[in-house]
């Protein structure tokens, strides 16, 4: 119990720049929150924060306890939340932030299926690809697509997703099929504007990964828009298979270099603010998510 107080007064004088403002939030004295944080230095044996009449500085050990610290707390106030509110039903409005790509695809078609099992939950839902800072704006959930950075959120992985590059029968049939990654250097290759890295596009070679930069003269800032683009007929793209299986399925865009592209997994998150509880309504939509899409069921055959 020691450990955790001493944690907590700790991770709070971090989170809130001072020892004032922390003792506030977990309601002791400046005083008795400063005792706490000392102790915890004595018993670890190294300094964790420069303290200064202005403000706190962590040390590098400081910096390296805190790192571990934040994510213990919060999984342990999300262990403690689960047990007391597993008898809660889901209720209240879900604040949810998700990119288009997924979120046109699979989430809009899923959401009947959480409203069935959870008709007490009101889900309002924002369809950007822009990036969402820190959980900003009342945000309770956003559903992330690649590398997480913010050392504030919790995340959990849904799926991995797979990029696919390919091409309209009818662009196809105008221009002809790649057969190497050199030849897309002589084809139109549509990208998304905010993601410039992704005109870098990888192949499998035997001298090892090769990037070929792609170019073409029609981008759009939006996965959407770029499937749109690619069945009619504009150029090649390479987008996550979340977004052009069924186009594929259906035949309105044919893989290409399928043997050469080296497929590289890209990881789809059900993301939070770990200084939240995991709120019953939260929880029963990230459950959903990872039982609903764990499996890429964009990927079976109908």
């Amino acid at each position: 119990m020691n450990r955790a107080a001493q944690m907590t007064a700790f991770v709070r004088a971090v989170e809130t720049g001072g020892f004032s403002a922390a003792a506030r939030d977990l309601g002791l004295s400046p005083s008795a929150l400063s005792k706490l944080v000392t102790r915890l230095e004595d018993r670890l044996g190294a300094r964790l924060l420069h303290r200064t009449t202005r403000r706190l500085q962590l040390t590098a050990e400081g910096e390296a306890f805190y790192a571990r610290a934040r994510p213990i707390l919060a999984a342990m106030a999300e262990a403690e939340a689960e047990v007391t509110e597993a008898g809660v039903s889901a209720r209240g409005l879900l604040r949810l932030h998700c990119g288009s790509a997924f979120g046109m695809h699979q989430l809009a078609p899923g959401i009947p299926r959480f409203q069935e099992r959870h008709p007490e939950v009101e889900i309002d839902i924002t369809i950007s690809d822009q990036p969402l800072g820190a959980m900003e704006s009342g945000v309770d959930l956003a559903i992330r697509i690649g590398p997480l950075d913010e050392s504030s959120m919790v995340a959990r992985r849904i799926c991995n997703l797979e990029r696919v590059i390919c091409a309209s029968p009818a662009y196809l049939l105008r221009h002809g099929t790649p057969r190497t990654p050199d030849d897309l250097q002589l084809h139109n290759c549509l990208s998304i504007t905010s993601l410039p890295a992704l005109r870098r596009w990888p192949f499998d070679t035997d001298d090892g990964i090769r990037v070929v930069h792609v170019t073409g003269n029609v981008a759009a800032n939006n996965a959407e828009t770029v499937l749109q683009l690619a069945v009619a007929g504009v150029g090649i793209t390479r987008l996550t298979d979340v977004v052009v299986s069924d186009a594929i399925r259906s035949g309105a865009l044919v893989p290409i270099l399928a043997d050469w592209h080296h497929v590289e997994p890209v990881p789809l998150y059900a993301t939070y603010p770990s200084g939240r509880n995991l709120s019953p309504k939260v929880r029963a939509m990230v459950d959903f998510l990872v039982e609903e899409f764990g499996r890429a069921p964009w990927r079976k055959p109908r």
